[in-house]
């Protein structure tokens, strides 16, 4: 991933993660923070530190002396708290530290022989992917996760063929929340680029926040890398490198209606969230009012199609499809792909997993219509099955699912296997902001979420309506009250979609409330809570706290506030089922925590 140690030390049961500051006088936090970082990669992704002590040392080598304390997290995984010394009590905190941890001796053989099988967000893996890593070389490789590796293979297969046999092919990769479909698709198109055979990919998505704030990653890390070989590079520069490999689907579809009729460069199209791509109505309507083109005769997926068609010889198109994740009004769903090939391409060839049948992919019974359609393959590989997101638990996407199904008995028994990735509930926020502060341990990020219809949180400190910047949200540092550490401003499904987080809040308004008949769907309008009657709405509100509550790496904190008698936005019976509900799933209550 990047990361280099500097020294990784054993001596009897501890694993010491040493960083060097050579001539420094001060400890400072972001170094603090970088040896907390490494040490919490060997504990989270190398198999053979799981168990042992793992203390971090920072030695700034001229700085004054401090206490040294020695003491493990609460997160009882025997990983201690960052130890500061000096080049003078180095090896006092070593022996500290080794009196402290008073266990059988590690073996270094069988330490050094361990596998390592990182688990990168998605930032980590586009900006490792782009600097020519392989998918292999960031992604678990073990047998309780799915391997990215095949789905990679079997999507460059379908390439091949297309390109050799001058053919037209469509992939569709499902998978759970969290499951690596948007990796796949930025390891496709990092590797089938290659501009002397004209080979080009483009990574597509409609989701401009997650696009927004992967091309800053990759412009920082560009920057970063080539002033660290001693050139420079403006922004600027790196912008217009980044931005052909990551773009907005809308403006590619712009260059297409521009450049009518001709094919684009690229022969791959990679569509990250492809189920939420407008319907026709939609896309008519924006056509109408934006472009100055009334009548417009397709839907985005027909259209998207339509111009990989252009080309005379071959071309694919891989739609990478997440269940449940429509979320806004003229999202179609997979269907809509699905009826657009039906009706005007009958020569494109359809690669696809047995898993697209299932209900919450939305495909609905225009499935059925594929049974005697020829080129149509059903490759297993295609399907992605288990969230890499939470890798300390892989359960945490059928917890939700099972939660929102309200399917209560089933949701306690998954949850019982989540011991690892702690869920809690509260309703109190502050104290669950301290919660997330408290778990948060080197740069783990951290934030506030919240439904688009939480409008009566306000009285909290919650506001929906200010718009957040999610290159400033996602990627910038504690010390920017713009930046979700400070907890100040919230995003909603639409912000976080398709990214994560390592610990989350989700403040739960009374847009969604349980009752023994069901979940009631409402919104706020004017001075009341009305009811939503659109079943497409109902599907968009439910799947808002799907992405919510899909979110965190490493564990969350549920809010159901208290309500106010006072109000009669915010009666307490608004809120109180649903708080009732969650604890007998069997979500934990904060204030009980020891």
């Amino acid at each position: 991933m990047g990361r280099r140690v500097d020294v990784v030390l054993l001596i009897g049961a501890v694993v010491f993660v040493v960083e060097f500051k050579i001539n420094s006088h001060e400890y400072r936090r972001s170094d603090l923070e970088q040896v907390w970082d490494y040490a919490l990669d060997l504990k989270n992704f190398h198999k053979a530190s799981h168990n042992h002590f793992v203390a971090p040392i920072l030695v700034a080598t001229q700085a004054p002396p401090k206490l040294l304390q020695v003491a493990v997290t609460h997160h009882r995984d025997r990983t201690l708290f960052p130890i500061c010394s000096n080049a003078d009590n180095f090896a006092a905190a070593v022996k500290s530290v080794v009196q402290f941890a008073d266990d059988a001796p590690i073996d270094p053989a069988a330490w050094a022989s361990g596998s390592y099988c990182p688990t990168p967000t998605i930032i980590e893996a586009a900006t490792a992917l782009y600097n020519h890593h392989s998918v292999e070389d960031i992604s678990r490789n073990d047998a309780g996760a799915i391997n990215l590796r095949q789905t990679s293979q079997c999507i460059a297969e379908v390439i091949r063929r297309s390109r050799d046999g001058s053919r037209k092919s469509i992939c569709f990769v499902t998978g759970v929340p969290g499951a690596g479909k948007t990796l796949v698709g930025l390891n496709i198109a990092t590797t089938h680029y290659d501009k002397d055979s004209d080979l080009y990919s483009v990574f597509l998505s409609g989701n401009g926040p997650l696009v927004k704030v992967l091309r800053e990653a990759l412009v920082r890390d560009k920057v970063k890398r080539t002033k660290g070989h001693g050139k420079r590079m403006t922004k600027s520069d790196a912008r217009s490198e980044v931005k052909m490999f990551i773009q907005n689907v809308h403006n590619f579809r712009d260059d297409c209606l521009v450049d009518d009729g001709r094919p684009p460069v690229e022969h791959v199209a990679l569509f990250d969230e492809a189920q939420r791509a407008w319907n026709h109505h939609q896309t008519a309507a924006f056509m109408a009012r934006k472009k100055k083109r009334p009548g417009f005769s397709m839907s985005e997926p027909e259209f998207l199609i339509s111009c990989l068609d252009r080309h005379p010889d071959w071309a694919v198109v891989v739609c990478l499809v997440g269940g449940g994740q429509e979320i806004n009004t003229g999202e179609a769903g997979i269907g809509e792909w699905i009826n657009s090939l039906q009706a005007s391409y009958p020569h494109w060839d359809i690669w696809l997993s047995e898993h697209l049948t299932d209900s919450e992919y939305g495909a609905g019974d225009v499935l059925k219509e594929l049974k005697d359609r020829p080129g149509v393959r059903y490759v297993d590989d295609l399907h992605l099955a288990v969230s890499l997101r939470s890798y300390r638990a892989e359960h945490v996407s059928l917890f939700v699912k099972q939660v929102l199904d309200l399917e209560a008995n089933a949701a306690s028994t998954t949850l019982q296997q989540l011991s690892e990735y702690p869920i809690v509930i509260t309703r109190d926020i502050a104290k669950a902001k301290q919660w997330l502060r408290n778990k948060a341990r080197g740069s783990e990020r951290y934030c506030m979420g919240v439904s688009s219809q939480a409008e009566r949180l306000k009285p909290y400190a919650i506001d929906i309506r200010p718009e957040i910047d999610p290159v400033h949200w996602f990627l910038n540092d504690k010390d920017d009250v713009r930046s979700s550490y400070y907890l100040e401003d919230v995003a909603t499904e639409f912000h976080i979609q398709g990214l994560e987080l390592d610990w989350t809040c989700v403040t739960w308004d009374a847009d969604l409330r349980y009752s023994t008949s069901g979940w009631q769907y409402k919104s706020f309008h004017g001075n009341r809570w009305k009811n939503i009657k659109s079943i497409d709405r109902r599907r968009y509100l439910k799947n808002a706290y799907r992405v919510l509550l899909t979110r965190a790496r490493q564990g969350m904190v549920i809010v159901v506030p208290h309500g106010d008698r006072d109000d009669p936005t915010r009666l307490p019976a608004y809120y109180d089922a649903t708080y009732e509900y969650l604890c007998t799933v069997g979500l934990r209550q904060l204030d009980e925590l020891a």
